[in-house]
């Protein structure tokens, strides 16, 4: 969604404008200026009750339109069903600066009040029935509140005047008749827009008409799929228009109709060219594109970056970042809307990290580790910060760069690294089970989860609603054949004590190299890896799956001490000297459950005492002092075997 100056921004901005390399310093300055523009506006313009007792069926918009003049003047008429028996009145987000002339109800004038600021209600004549579907029609005029934050803009661009919306979050009621919440999607629309002959407009769905009318033009768009209140729009200058053809994986021939200025034609060809192969990769990546049978397109704006309005995003240029971005919202914004704006990571954290799979699939492994480094450096660049949108009344912490739309995108590739291929058959699924419908977090994670079988809600505490993120400290040495690691774990904030991910190293030496993946699930963890070199370096999380920072790699002393028992198998203990906990491992099957413990000091005193339980156990010696101990291991036949480690 909005690409543009709403961002809460620092240097995740670098994918805004038009270029493919993912960390311009350009795109930091104009975004920091948009970020302390942005700040003064917030609002508590949320969904009102009001509203909830009928549900939206279809809208009739007609409006004219001079891009010249900062006016908007017409008529919505809207087709609902009643919800509630003894439906008396019927009440609509709206704002007061905007004149209603009349409301007329079965040819016929009826009462309405304007009240408070975004207040519209109308008195029936007549109660209605739960289940009765009816209609009306609202004329009204007027200058839309200029609020700062686009719900309805004019400008110009080259000398020529251009008027656009832009209504995400809270925006729709600013210039419409409507229901301002995420509760309840209109099934379809009629867009007829009438304008002076030298200007085009540009709306959703597809242009089914374009007529004459005196020294006007008459644009009649028409959508038939369900659409949430914040995606209408129009936008409405002097447009050259050019179609560009994608075909899709169901053999649909989709038109990309493309509405430009003159000035930027060649940029607009050559943009929209590079993003048909963008556009067959999500079609193939997810489901079908959403909207299949009418079209996908843009419409340029003025503006500073972009917005993911249904069948049509309105841009300020055609570069990578921006148009594939825009695009991946058609499936994670437009066809399932986020349920909540606690949820917008829903819409922004997936076309984020889309329009990072578009590099990672066209532009390279160099640009692709670009992107994901930029992304961790946005994210750990403070030490909180959640997810979980924690303020909805505030535009500027509902679009905040580095958490709704940086972290966002890096969770979901965490989740990637943790799931392996059930992450996209999840998401998949997702999609179908919310086509067209709102969705919340609860939703994914269920689908995530009953595809790969894990439980999520530990890593959906942490990396959705818990703040900051962990730094590493990797300590490993080499005993034979065996890589020993001991993973450390700091986090940057205190609403989670520990993230648990699985951790990539990658082990290098002579001349050969592997990638090991630990399932890191507590502090200070030891494990042994059976490896078939000598290992010369180890490098911490290569391709960058995980958010962290300050991480530290250093050779160790984490040498293990070996035993072999009567049976003749081994029992291997290690680290040696130990810190914190020792690991026990034994290659008796179905027999070590069999083992008692006991700790002694160098005077025969018993320290601690217990029983193993598994093929490898951990035991802590936290309490004990620096020193020599022996480790006692008895079975039940009275036998002893003895190992001998370090206390640090």
């Amino acid at each position: 969604m909005r690409l543009f100056l709403l961002f809460s921004f620092s240097v995740f901005c670098n994918f805004l404008f038009a270029q493919n390399d993912p960390s311009e310093d350009f795109e930091e300055i104009v975004c920091k200026e948009a970020e302390a523009h942005s700040r003064q506006f917030e609002t508590a313009l949320v969904a009102n009750p009001l509203t909830a007792d009928y549900d939206l069926k279809y809208y009739r918009f007609e409006w004219y339109i001079d891009p010249a003049l900062y006016f908007i003047e017409g008529s919505a008429t809207p087709y609902f069903q009643t919800l509630m028996d003894e439906f008396t009145e019927i009440h609509f987000d709206f704002s007061t600066n905007l004149i209603v002339d009349r409301v007329v109800y079965h040819n016929q004038n009826i009462s309405f009040t304007q009240s408070g600021d975004y207040l519209l209600t109308i008195h029936l004549p007549a109660p209605l029935s739960a289940g009765t579907l009816d209609s009306l029609t609202i004329a009204y005029a007027g200058a839309p509140p200029s609020n700062g934050f686009g719900s309805f803009e004019q400008s110009d661009h080259n000398g020529i005047p251009i008027l656009w919306t832009l209504s995400e979050p809270y925006g729709s009621q600013d210039w419409w008749p409507c229901k301002n919440g995420l509760t309840d999607k209109i099934d379809s629309i009629d867009v007829i827009v009438t304008t002076p002959q030298e200007y085009r407009a540009a709306s959703i769905g597809l242009l089914t008409e374009e007529l004459a009318s005196g020294t006007d033009k008459i644009y009649h768009w028409k959508h038939r799929y369900p659409i949430t209140s914040y995606l209408v729009a129009i936008c409405v200058t002097n447009f050259v228009e050019y179609t560009d053809t994608v075909l899709l994986g169901n053999g649909t021939e989709l038109p990309m109709h493309n509405y430009v200025y003159p000035e930027s034609l060649v940029d607009a060809q050559e943009g929209t060219a590079d993003l048909i192969q963008v556009l067959q990769y999500f079609d193939s990546l997810f489901v079908t594109y959403p909207f299949h049978e009418e079209k996908y397109g843009h419409a340029q704006w003025g503006w500073g970056g972009g917005e993911e309005h249904q069948t049509m995003s309105f841009v300020s240029n055609f570069g990578w970042s921006l148009l594939s971005h825009e695009l991946a919202h058609q499936w994670f914004g437009d066809m399932v809307t986020c349920g909540s704006w606690e949820d917008i990571w829903l819409n922004e954290g997936f076309a984020t990290y889309l329009e990072g799979l578009s590099r990672e699939r066209f532009l390279g492994n160099a640009n692709w580790l670009a992107w994901k480094s930029g992304r961790v450096n946005t994210i750990t660049s403070q030490p909180g910060g959640s997810v979980r949108v924690n303020d909805t009344t505030s535009v500027n912490r509902i679009f905040s760069g580095r958490l709704s739309y940086a972290k966002a995108a890096y969770l979901l590739h965490m989740l990637r690294w943790k799931l392996g291929s059930d992450f996209f058959e999840g998401v998949r699924n997702y999609l179908v089970a919310y086509g067209y419908d709102y969705a919340k977090t609860r939703d994914l994670q269920q689908h995530l989860e009953a595809v790969s079988g894990v439980d999520l809600t530990e890593f959906f505490e942490d990396w959705f609603v818990g703040e900051g993120y962990p730094s590493y400290t990797v300590t490993w040495d080499q005993n034979g054949k065996d890589f020993l690691v001991r993973l450390g774990q700091n986090t940057s904030h205190p609403s989670v004590d520990f993230f648990e991910m699985p951790v990539p190293l990658k082990l290098s030496g002579d001349g050969v190299d592997t990638t090991i993946r630990l399932e890191h699930t507590q502090d200070d963890q030891l494990f042994i890896v059976p490896v078939s070199f000598d290992i010369t370096s180890v490098e911490f999380d290569p391709e960058i799956w995980l958010i962290s920072r300050d991480n530290v790699v250093q050779e160790g002393t984490l040498s293990s001490v070996s035993h072999d028992l009567a049976d003749g198998r081994n029992i291997t203990l290690y680290p040696n000297p130990v810190r914190d906990e020792i690991h026990v491992m034994t290659e008796r099957d179905n027999v070590v459950g069999e083992f008692h413990w006991q700790i002694v000091n160098g005077l025969g005193q018993r320290m601690e005492a217990g029983r193993l339980s598994g093929d490898t156990d951990i035991i802590s010696v936290k309490n004990l002092i620096a020193g020599i101990y022996r480790l006692l291991l008895l079975d039940n036949d009275g036998g002893v075997e003895v190992v001998s480690f370090v206390k640090e």
